[in-house]
């Protein structure tokens, strides 16, 4: 019996940085509340942004968001997992150089922090992902309990960001790519898996009782943290390969039809 739902949003739930949910996914929750099963919104965005695309369900699911270093349920975090300043100023300082190609937002509980005065990327997090934000002049002179670091590149980062920043800070700190055009960087106990576990522990729920949705390497650790997993036939092949099974991408709606087979 399937009693908690958790679901990758951007590339596995919905297109990548777009703000809406389909009708019947929203359906589909609403079923799933009706029948004692738990929906999750496990996402690299932070919470504001995850609570506008399932807007019309926000108070009846709970939410994984910054990768897992941020939980909320019933409106109200419990676990909020922040960086070590040390880090946060190493990671600043290596990405600084490529801003003009790449961009930065800086993650707290309450909202983000934006140096860029990039109007375009501007746009993106204020009309794309929804988020709350500040513009700021210096990170690292605001008085801010920092949980992520996330460097956008328009088009890909990927080979940037495995060629050069995971591999600078992976033995320090989480560093993972969030989506084609993301690389997020958080503390290093931080996980989606760890986080699905801590809410596992949380509601009473066991492993084989949990249902997990996926397609970037952000997703692995929660494809192993539940009993019954999927990757999105989009999904990279390392996800692949921790999934235990594959379903439709986002295009067909994957995640509902499996959802609706299992209601």
């Amino acid at each position: 019996m399937i009693k908690l739902i958790a679901s990758d949003i951007d590339g596995t739930l919905i297109k990548d940085s777009t703000p809406d949910l389909y009708p019947e996914m929203v359906q589909a929750v609403r079923r799933l509340k009706e029948k004692g099963i738990i929906f999750c919104a496990a996402s690299g965005r932070q919470y504001e942004s995850v609570r506008n695309v399932f807007r019309e369900v926000a108070d009846d699911i709970a939410y994984i968001v910054e990768n897992g270093a941020h939980i909320r349920y019933q409106g109200k975090d419990i676990s909020i997992t922040p960086m070590k300043r040390e880090h946060i100023e190493g990671i600043l300082t290596m990405l600084r150089p490529y801003y003009g190609s790449c961009e930065t937002i800086t993650s707290t509980p309450g909202g983000s922090l934006v140096e860029s005065d990039n109007q375009e990327f501007i746009d993106l997090i204020t009309y794309g992902y929804h988020n709350s934000f500040r513009r700021v002049q210096d990170v690292l002179s605001e008085d801010a309990q920092i949980i992520k670091v996330a460097v956008y590149r328009k088009g890909s980062i990927r080979s940037l960001g495995e060629s050069t920043f995971i591999p600078a800070w992976k033995d320090k700190v989480k560093a993972c790519m969030a989506g084609e055009e993301w690389v997020d960087f958080m503390d290093a106990s931080v996980d989606k898996g760890n986080a699905l576990r801590f809410l596992q522990q949380y509601l009473g729920i066991g492993r084989e009782e949990t249902m997990a949705f996926g397609d970037n390497n952000n997703d692995i650790g929660m494809m192993l943290a539940a009993g019954e997993s999927y990757a999105v036939e989009s999904a990279v092949e390392e996800v692949k390969r921790a999934a235990g099974r594959i379903c439709p991408d986002y295009s067909r709606k994957g995640v509902y039809e499996t959802i609706k087979n299992l209601l």
